[in-house]
């Protein structure tokens, strides 16, 4: 069975979310501060993370972030704070779902069981992509154009994984922001756009003019290798 990551400070909770975890047939791992949650992430990655975001130490945004710029392991953050910003920051900082307090146990199960679902080929492909020059490796979260190193964001890395994952193949911006972002994101779909462009500044030789990344007008975006490449 999965194994989850739980990061929560408050003792009582913790143990109690663990133990329906556990009667579900997870296996459930505890830490009480974002430092910890660090350490066991590196040294024995899990199948998903329930992360608090108010936590002593390192608070859980940063985790999120840090996290996310290290491994594509599903996250699932906890918060007290409803109002749709602090969802926002939340989901930006690379989480794949929110759920904010108080949450009944058979709500965060199903989440959990959710974002495992639509998260499951993280692991099983293939840890590099390769696509004529451009290489991704998934393991280490390295991008290559060549020789050359790709400084690419968190969102920008997984999108452009996205793409090579599926050549040839018109990708919505719908599809894109709820495999990218997550199926629970509220911001607008132009985000997709934004990061595209951001993308294209990146690989394209003329942004302008883009072979890499292609408009299907209307739809979204086809992912092609160019012919010189």
């Amino acid at each position: 069975m999965p194994t989850i990551l739980l990061v929560e400070d408050d003792r009582t909770l913790r143990e109690v979310v663990a133990l329906n975890l556990e009667r579900q047939g997870f296996t459930v791992r505890q830490v009480a501060d974002g430092e910890a949650a660090l350490t066991e992430v590196r040294q024995s990655p899990p199948d998903l993370i329930v992360l608090d975001v108010m936590l002593p130490k390192l608070d859980g945004l940063s985790v999120c972030r840090i996290i996310r710029a290290e491994s594509d392991v599903p996250i699932i953050l906890l918060t007290a704070r409803t109002g749709e910003v602090d969802k926002i920051v939340g989901l930006e900082s690379g989480a794949d779902d929110y759920v904010t307090k108080p949450f009944s146990i058979g709500e965060l199960v199903a989440r959990v069981r959710a974002v495992l679902r639509r998260t499951k080929g993280r692991k099983s492909a293939s840890q590099v992509l390769q696509a004529g020059p451009l290489r991704l490796d998934l393991l280490r979260w390295e991008a290559f154009y060549g020789d050359r190193p790709l400084s690419l964001s968190p969102r920008e890395f997984r999108l452009l994984a996205e793409f090579m994952r599926n050549p040839g193949v018109v990708l919505s911006r719908d599809l894109l922001l709820e495999r990218v972002w997550g199926a629970y994101y509220v911001g607008d779909v132009r985000t997709v756009d934004v990061h595209v462009r951001w993308l294209r500044e990146k690989i394209e030789q003329d942004p302008s003019n883009p072979r890499w990344i292609q408009t299907v007008r209307g739809v979204g975006y086809r992912f092609e290798v160019p012919e010189e490449a």
